[in-house]
């Protein structure tokens, strides 16, 4: 699915370790006490599990023990430690009690996710019971570690805490020119008012590098006893076994031939009276600009950590209060929502002074074009994704949107936007991938694509602007998505046939020229942007995209059904090997394939309805029901069936087409998304369970997990052997990925409950279908604008009933109503009790009963009796 599969600008920056007063122990929950709802705890392979703390300006990841073997494969092995974008600190902090190291000599019992934070629990190294419990700040370059020390007799302990550092920039990469070996410069170490500072300062030898200094800081709330200085300092990992650049890697390494790190060790003495709780906070802070911010960021971690805690567990309380999801038939799901939501506040990140050059997939490094100052954005995943991705955020923002999390939806856009004019020359291009120092890899003029995230980005904006109602957002966007669609149809259709050229989101040998995704979103955009012109009174703009939507819908079922026993769309068109534009339908059972179904069409004043015909959409969703396109965690990536490609079929054959390319046998919770989005866009929510929950479970359920309510990018799949747990550390997914979400969040508020917004014309439809067999669904506090909306929708007997309150929402017309079972006939409307007009809508979703809401009315209850 993504551009590159394992195959910069240089700044300053230093390190300081401090130690500060004991603090209140940061979680007391004893083992058999019932966890809280917020926090999900594991006690297997905690070794083998990764975990990732994040705020939007700091992240670490280390095992779920709390040690910090190497890991990551875009530089093999620099990508898990300490990080503050675009910048790596440390590879890691170790922890020693009494010469017993945590992790090691001290096993870890147990792991907890909780909103916001992690904790970890020892056993008692000489009686003396240990709970860790990290930490990000948001708004700070610092990370938190708290350790709470606990014994039933007074004892003195001996804290040895171990850093090494790393100060290593996001990009350049293992593999690309130049490579981290020419770019990253020799760390040096000191000891400086009780804390560790770490610098790397200089120029790299490579073309196009600058002056840097780079600080890291690790520090804590009390002074240290003693302190050394050397080039190891792992804990229990010196000597370190080294990952090499290239070749086989041992099962476990501790850096990697990269690694250009020095170390050092801080020594406390820490007082523990008899039954009290002491904790010693410890706090890692960084800087590329050198050691005054680093300084300041420490500071400002150390002044008052149980305070910073507190604040951080507050604004995940928060994000937890909105969208907030009843469903009684469908438990599982609903703990889904309210872990992906906290996964999308994690994937927020921030980097001020984003130098944007272009490297042509990693081959060149250029001076930069231009300086982004301040870019947000939906971190992609982690730990090799991080960064700025156009396809993945644009997907994300539908479950963004849905979880009332407006605001990062919004900078997403403006940083690919911002990045995008530089590095494009205004052209309307979107770039495809980001590294956190403004570094383009992929997406620049002279790029092959990708196509489609160029297409989606008006549906995006439409998206937020349709949830919002922000006139500020809409007026400063909606130039660039007007030359988005020209770059579109002006530059990347040579053939002149409507369907633009370009690399898609799939990736694979034998494809035509023209892509299926492209296609479709091509023409959601059209219709998104016509939708944008009309709020911009822009009649010229609204009539020349409204016509070519119109001119490809009306050719699309023609030109892209395949057709026969394949049931199923071409993924592409124009045979590679043919001349000219034949139109030859390429089909290779790629995941694209359920696109069609999955991109809905808004047009104002009309039925909002789905691109692919009915009667196709069914037949190729049916299709890629069967165990050919899904499997015991969703949909394939690409389908078994008979191939020319070596190696023949791997699996079942659903038809007789012989594919050019080999089955991917492998899940990603992408695909399950849009699977997911398909069914519920054509009423089928029976089917729509099997793929929101499939992504459900691998986020929830302990045998699937890797860290506990983190939703993966690939799920454990046939042709994904072994799963991510069972794989080094240097050649896994992500452990942590933000566009899985879209397949739960969106198919629960927009079609399980129906809210359907168009805050920027003050108005908002509420048309819930409840799931077969379920007998309510609901959620409260769902953000419009600057109000909310609660809806429920019940289904008892002959009476279907659709409550909704309206929040803070004065002024917006409200339509509501509720999806008919099939077959279902009415004998009687009624709204707050009243008898009422309605109307019956054939949609794909199914018969649609609308009513118009009383004016003025805050809450309106729709009641439908059925004969």
């Amino acid at each position: 699915m993504r551009r590159h599969i394992r195959h910069g600008i240089a700044l300053a920056a230093t390190v300081v370790l401090a130690v500060g007063a004991a603090a209140v122990a940061p979680a007391e929950a004893d083992q058999g006490r019932q966890a809280p709802a917020d926090e999900l705890t594991t006690a297997t392979r905690l070794a083998d599990r990764r975990s990732v703390v994040v705020g939007d300006r700091f992240y670490s990841m280390s095992t779920a023990d709390g040690l910090y073997p190497a890991a990551g494969w875009h530089t093999t092995g620099e990508m898990g430690g300490f990080w503050t974008p675009p910048l790596k600190l440390l590879d890691g902090l170790w922890f020693g009690v009494d010469g017993a190291w945590l992790g090691e000599q001290a096993r870890a019992e147990s792991h907890t996710a909780g909103h916001g934070y992690t904790r970890t629990r020892y056993a008692a190294p000489g009686g003396v019971r240990v709970e860790r419990t990290d930490v990000v700040p948001d708004g700070l370059r610092a990370g938190l570690i708290g350790l709470t020390f606990r014994s039933g007799t007074k004892r003195d302990v001996r804290l040895d805490v171990d850093a090494h550092s790393e100060l290593m920039t996001a990009y350049p990469w293992g593999w690309t020119s130049p490579d981290q070996r020419a770019h990253n410069l020799r760390d040096t170490g000191a000891y400086e008012d009780g804390a560790l500072v770490f610098r790397e300062r200089g120029k790299p030898p490579v073309p196009g590098a600058s002056e840097h200094d780079f600080t890291a800081l690790v520090a804590a709330d009390r002074g240290a006893a003693s302190h050394r200085l050397g080039s190891g300092h792992r804990g229990p990992r010196d000597p370190a076994v080294i990952c090499p650049a290239t070749g086989t890697a041992p099962d476990r390494c501790d850096d990697s031939e990269y690694g250009m790190g020095t170390g050092g060790r801080l020594t406390y003495q820490v007082r523990v009276p008899a039954g009290r709780d002491v904790t010693v906070w410890l706090a890692v802070a960084g800087s590329d600009r050198g050691d005054a911010e680093a300084r300041a960021a420490l500071r400002s971690a150390l002044r008052d950590p149980a305070r910073l805690l507190a604040r951080k567990r507050a604004a995940r309380r928060t994000v937890a209060a909105n969208t907030v999801v009843d469903l009684p038939g469908d438990p599982l799901l609903q703990r889904s929502v309210e872990w992906s939501k906290q996964n999308l506040a994690d994937s927020v990140q921030e980097a001020r002074d984003l130098r944007v050059r272009v490297t042509r997939e990693g081959e060149q490094y250029p001076a930069p074009k231009g300086t982004v100052p301040r870019a947000r954005w939906l971190g992609a995943g982690w730990p090799d994704y991080p960064w700025l991705f156009g396809t993945d955020g644009e997907y994300t923002a539908f479950a963004s949107v849905a979880a009332g999390q407006f605001t990062g939806v919004a900078a997403h856009l403006r940083a690919l936007r911002d990045i995008s004019e530089i590095a494009n020359d205004r052209s309307g291009k979107v770039v495809h991938e980001v590294t956190q120092d403004g570094s383009v890899y992929f997406g620049a003029n002279g790029d092959a694509g990708n196509t489609d995230e160029t297409a989606k980005f008006p549906s995006a904006v439409a998206l937020a602007w349709r949830w919002t109602g922000d006139r500020r957002f809409l007026d400063e966007m909606y130039g660039f998505t007007v030359r988005n669609m020209r770059y579109v149809t002006g530059k990347l259709d040579a053939d002149g046939d409507g369907w633009p050229e370009g690399l898609g989101n799939v990736e694979r040998s034998g494809m035509g020229a023209e892509k299926l995704d492209n296609a479709v979103y091509t023409i959601r955009g059209l219709r998104d942007l016509a939708d944008l012109a009309g709020a911009k009174n822009d009649a010229k703009t609204v009539r020349w995209a409204e016509e070519r939507a119109g001119r490809l819908e009306k050719a699309f079922e023609t030109t892209w059904w395949k057709g026969g026993d394949t049931g199923q769309y071409a993924d592409s068109i124009d045979d590679p090997d043919g001349p000219g534009n034949d139109s030859t339908k390429v089909f290779q059972r790629h995941w694209i394939g359920v696109t069609p179904m999955d991109a809905e069409l808004v047009r104002p004043g009309q039925v909002t309805r789905p691109l692919a015909d009915d009667q196709h959409a069914r037949t190729a969703l049916a299709k890629r029901e069967e165990n050919c396109y899904t499997g015991e965690n969703g949909l394939y990536h690409t389908g078994t069936g008979p191939t020319s490609a070596e190696g023949g079929n791997k699996g079942p054959s659903c038809d007789g087409a012989v594919s050019t390319v080999q089955s991917e046998r492998v899940v990603y919770s992408l695909g399950n998304a849009i699977m997911a989005v398909a069914e519920g866009n054509y009423g089928r929510l029976g089917q729509q369970r099997r793929y929101t929950g499939a992504n459900a479970r691998i986020q929830l359920d302990p045998a699937l997990w890797e860290m506990p309510g983190a939703m993966p990018e690939i799920a454990a799949s046939p042709d994904f052997q072994p799963a991510n747990i069972d794989r080094k550390l240097t050649e896994r997914s992500m452990v942590l990925q933000a566009w899985g979400a879209y397949g739960t969040l969106w198919p629960v508020v927009h079609q399980q409950l129906g809210v359907s917004p168009d805050m920027g014309r003050a108005r908002l439809k509420v048309v819930p279908q409840i799931p077969p067999g379920q007998p309510r669904v609901a959620g409260r506090s769902i953000r419009l604008g600057s109000g909310a909306v609660d809806v429920t929708a019940e289904s008892r007997g002959r009476t279907l009933k659709t409550a909704v309150h309206l929040a803070r929402l004065d002024g917006v017309a409200l339509r509501l109503g509720q999806v008919l079972p099939s077959g279902a006939r009415i004998a009687s409307v009624t709204l707050d009790g009243a008898p009422v007009a309605h109307t019956v809508r054939r949609t794909a979703r199914g018969d649609e009963v609308i009513v118009d809401g009383k004016a003025r009315r805050a809450t309106a209850t729709l009641e439908i009796t059925l004969r």
